[in-house]
């Protein structure tokens, strides 16, 4: 594993049969992880999301956000009428549900741009929707998150369908759900279009209805794409909705609605690995924000402290829930590997390759699908597990340990850079469930989000001559007192089987697999 170690931990490796004394160590490493953000400080507005912003705030690297951030084109299509829908209603009759839809909702459509504070060139592009008469209007929290993060360097704008334009305030956020409230600093320009009321939270939509979502793709036009509901994601962390349908880029915070009219969702994001798989976030957490949002002041400076409070509870729910789901057994015939539930994550598994030179080895990597968007360059608020069992019976004792060492020290947790600072690990012989274990804790700490934290846990078994195994658990911006916990309940599902209770001879010339600076 390659860590850049900090200097006051390097002497501390001795060795110990407690895993309390073990997490005394942690708690320092902890704190010393937190202290270093401070002297770090940088100007309230030195964050913004870089150009290319592809990533999920739901999700993995699979996972594309609805929002363009190209280059500036020209505006959204200014060749039409906010009249249309009164202009075409004699026709109606004679066209398709989506054409009625989009006729309905048009006036009620906006593209939500972030520009620069200084000139007109946009940095990101979205789509949003006018969700009561007095102006109020619904966005993804990743459109508006530059501005969100740096008012005074950004401003944001809307502009109809029929071309009219003005400027925006951001009233309120949800960074987990990836929402946003805003309002037009003059509503007069959208007075008298009307609202798109939500579908009452009693009368759910069944599996393989027709649905219809809005937007902006590309900054090319407004636009429906109709496609099926398919109900929540399963096994997802977050509340998601299964849109089968296109979700492009540009489409982020546009509406998705039943063939009424009624919002059932708003666009968030798609797979890029795969067709009409795309996702929506439902209205109960968009009830929740414009009970709030409404009588919210507008945002007007960095809006950190309230990013960092959101992810704060995010992580404390996280962590309870995670930690309360009993461990799955790996199937190993000789350790008991700790494997999580798949309730909100999902587990892949793979064996050793036929060029794998005598090492055999069997793996399973399980993550989240749920990521929280905080910037383009950070995604965060998620939980991963791996591990890998290792045969090196056809190697011998001493290639074998040779091997094991290095893939124990070929891991990585990252460098400082602008957003964390650089891991701080500890590494220590533990053996608190009778299973001597060799243990490396790292930790980041985030510089703009106070208290927060990267944390990885890397574990191998030290017992076998010829054969062990290694695993490692990493959490996204959490807590220390997260880490701590996460950290505790990963060592305590590592175990003998039931046929295994006594430990088996040490090896004479194994080395102790030590992870190393990169």
């Amino acid at each position: 594993m390659c860590f850049t170690r900090h200097a006051s931990c390097a002497s501390r490796g001795f060795e110990t049969n407690s895993v309390s004394v073990f997490f005394v160590l942690i708690c320092t490493v902890l704190a010393l992880a937190a202290a270093a953000v401070a002297p770090r400080a940088v100007a309230a507005e030195a964050l913004s999301a870089p150009a290319d912003s592809g990533k999920s705030a739901a999700s993995a690297g699979q996972f594309e956000p609805a929002a363009a951030t190209a280059p500036a084109v020209p505006s959204a299509n200014t060749n039409t009428s906010a009249n249309t829908s009164a202009n075409t209603s004699a026709n109606t009759a004679a066209t398709g549900p989506g054409q009625r839809i989009y006729e309905r909702t048009r006036p009620r459509l906006l593209q939500v741009r972030t520009l620069l504070k200084t000139q007109d060139s946009q940095s990101s592009v979205g789509s949003g929707f006018l969700v009561d008469e007095a102006g109020y209007i619904v966005t993804n929290y990743h459109v508006i998150s530059q501005f969100a993060q740096a008012p005074g360097r950004n401003r944001l704008v809307y502009v109809t369908v029929d071309g009219q334009q003005g400027a925006l305030q951001l009233l309120a956020f949800d960074i987990v759900h990836d929402l946003a409230l805003l309002k037009p600093l003059d509503a007069a320009p959208l007075a008298g279009r009307g609202a798109i009321s939500l579908r009452p939270a009693d009368e759910p939509l069944s599996r393989g209805a027709r649905i219809y979502s809005l937007g902006n793709p590309l900054d090319v036009g407004f636009a429906v794409a109709e496609g099926s509901y398919n109900g929540p994601v399963e096994r997802s962390f977050l509340d998601t909705l299964f849109f089968g349908g296109s979700l492009s880029a540009g489409m982020s915070g546009g509406p998705a609605l039943d063939d009424q009219g009624r919002l059932i969702g708003v666009n968030v994001a798609a797979r890029r690995d795969g067709e009409q798989v795309s996702f929506l976030v439902p209205t109960t957490p968009l009830r929740a924000l414009l009970e709030r949002g409404r009588s919210a002041k507008p945002i007007t400076a960095p809006a950190w402290a309230e990013i960092t409070r959101q992810l704060m509870a995010h992580e404390a729910d996280l962590t309870a829930r995670f930690v309360k789901l009993p461990w799955r057994a790996a199937g190993h015939p000789r350790y008991v590997i700790p494997v999580p539930q798949e309730q909100f994550m999902r587990c892949w598994g793979r064996g050793s390759p036929q060029n794998s030179r005598g090492l055999q080895f069997e793996r399973s990597d399980c993550e989240m699908d749920s990521r929280i968007f905080v910037s383009g360059s950070l995604l965060t608020g998620f939980i991963t597990v791996r591990h890998e069992a290792y045969d090196g019976s056809k190697l011998g004792a001493l290639r074998f340990a040779e091997r094991y060492s290095a893939s124990f020290g070929n891991e990585f947790t990252g460098r400082d850079d602008r957003l964390r600072t650089a891991p701080q690990c500890l590494e220590q012989q533990v053996g608190g469930t009778g299973l001597p274990l060799k243990a490396v804790v790292c930790m980041r700490a985030y510089k703009r989000l106070e208290g927060l934290l990267d944390v990885s846990i890397l574990v191998a078994t030290l017992d076998g001559a010829q054969g062990g195994a290694q695993g490692r658990l990493d959490a996204f911006g959490v807590s220390l007192a997260s880490a701590q916990r996460l950290s505790q309940h990963y060592l305590d599902g590592f175990a003998w089987t039931a046929n295994n209770k006594s430990p088996a001879p040490k090896p004479l010339s194994t080395p102790t697999p030590t992870p190393v600076s990169r």
